[in-house]
């Protein structure tokens, strides 16, 4: 994980399970409310696990899951752990008509709304430090850039490069659902790291090795998310089953059966390869995962550890 001066690369430590980072969405009651004790018995689970990344954004919950995750981590050594957030959209109060259409649940009353102008910026990293009750982020990313890549270059990451000059943040980068404006990105805004979800899983890897080779080649780290393709690789199974959050077309679905199968054959769960593939590549430094439970993060970590024979691999190459 990166030191304050955000120089050193993600996930260099030695012992494995520090390559897994806990992904907080789902602590800002993404899809089902969950309880403050629940959210609570998540970081502190990954916290005895060993695990000390920790991935948040004021989108996630409009607010509410960097509350609970800064709440929770008033118990642990913020020395040792590696908080991330994001910027690009403020939280602004719902008016009389309400809130627009949100994945998020029992939120605040506030929604977010773009903005990648650099005082925006600023103004977000402000509220989500106060929400965090931290001073500094070790990691500030870019969130969602796709329709505003310009604005963003020109406005959000100079206020990036400039926060992380002074200390307030230590790596900077870009998290999004797409590999083109990543690569731009890693090209052009000076980042630290990118994190990539759901374009470098078992089931997908369209346009994303070009990014990941460029990123190796530049001492940029990558992070992955969304490794299950947004519920798919978890359960092909399951009734409604989800890739990109949306309904699986049968195509995409069948796919992923097969994968199943061929895990299967090698005596491993499905959930497990999705989760230790990424890894594969040497940009790919840490993997983050969502959870909403002890549960769920003890489940996570142990998938995670799972010992993955090497024939498994070319066999669904």
């Amino acid at each position: 994980m990166p030191d304050p001066a955000g120089r050193r690369r993600l996930g260099s430590t030695s012992v494995e399970v520090t390559r897994l980072g806990l992904g907080c969405a789902p602590l800002g009651n993404l899809y089902a409310a969950i309880s403050d004790d629940s959210a609570a018995g998540a970081i502190d689970a990954a916290w005895a696990h060993g695990l000390r990344f920790f991935d948040t954004a004021p989108l996630y919950g409009h607010g509410l899951s960097e509350l609970r995750l800064g709440a929770a981590l008033t118990a642990h050594d913020r020395d040792a752990a590696t908080v991330a957030t994001k910027v690009g959209r403020r939280l602004v109060p719902d008016d009389v008509s309400g809130a627009p259409d949100t994945i998020f649940v029992d939120v605040p009353p506030v929604h977010p709304e773009f903005d990648f102008s650099y005082d925006g910026t600023l103004r977000s990293l402000e509220a989500s430090l106060e929400r965090l009750q931290l001073d500094r982020v070790d990691v500030l990313h870019v969130h969602d850039p796709d329709d505003h890549l310009d604005d963003a270059l020109a406005g959000a990451f100079p206020a990036l490069r400039r926060l992380r000059d002074e200390g307030v943040v230590g790596a900077i980068g870009a998290g999004m659902n797409q590999s083109e404006a990543l690569a731009r990105i890693a090209r052009e805004a000076g980042v630290d790291c990118v994190l990539l979800a759901g374009r470098h899983t078992l089931l997908e890897q369209t346009g994303a090795l070009d990014l990941l080779d460029l990123c190796a080649d530049s001492n940029v780290s990558v992070i992955a998310a969304g490794v299950f393709n947004s519920g798919l690789l978890a359960d092909p199974d399951a009734a409604g089953a989800t890739y990109d959050y949306v309904a699986a077309p049968p195509e995409t679905v069948g796919r992923a059966k097969a994968l199943a199968r061929i895990c299967a054959e090698h005596g491993t769960p499905l959930r497990a390869a999705a989760l230790q593939f990424p890894l594969r590549h040497p940009a790919v430094t840490s993997v983050v995962v969502g959870a909403r439970s002890k549960a769920e993060v003890d489940d996570n970590v142990a998938l995670f550890r799972h010992a993955i024979p090497d024939a498994l691999w070319p066999a669904i190459a």
